[in-house]
C-alpha cells in the first residue's frame, strides 16, 4: 500500500492553501507605506468627521434577533436540496423532513418565549 500516492492530493491541497494567502498577504506588506501621512491615521467614518461622543451601545436584543434569523436562513437552505430530490428520496426523507422542520419549530418557539425576537 503506498501512503504517499493515497495522501499525495491531500498534501498537494493543503500545500496551495497555504501558499495561495501567504502570496496575497507578501505584496501587501511590502508595499504598504511605511510613514503614513495624518490624513491616513485617522479612523474612516463615510467621509465625514465625527462630532461629540462617538460611543453608541446598542441592546443585546437586537443581536440576539440577527443570530435567530441566521440560524433559521441557514437551516432554510439545507431544505433546498430536499426539496429538489423528494421525487427520488420517499416516505422515509419526508418524515425525517418534518423532524428537521419540528426541531427548528421548537427552536422557534423557545427563542419566541425567551423573547429573543422582541424589539423592546
Amino acid at each position: 500500500m503506498n501512503r504517499m500516492g493515497e495522501y499525495g492530493g491531500l498534501g498537494l491541497f493543503f500545500l496551495v492553501a497555504l501558499i495561495f494567502p501567504v502570496s496575497a498577504l507578501i505584496p501587501a506588506f511590502l508595499l504598504q507605506p511605511r510613514q503614513p501621512t495624518k490624513e491616513k491615521r485617522i479612523p474612516y467614518e463615510c467621509g465625514v468627521d465625527t462630532e461629540g461622543k462617538t460611543y453608541v451601545q446598542y441592546r443585546v436584543g437586537y443581536f440576539l434577533y440577527a443570530l435567530v434569523f441566521i440560524v433559521f436562513d441557514i437551516e432554510t437552505v439545507f431544505l433546498y436540496p430536499w426539496a429538489v430530490r423528494f421525487g427520488y428520496l420517499g416516505l422515509y426523507a419526508l418524515v425525517e423532513m418534518f423532524i428537521f422542520v419540528g426541531i427548528l419549530a421548537v427552536g422557534l418557539g423557545y427563542a419566541w418565549k425567551k423573547g429573543a425576537l422582541s424589539w423592546m
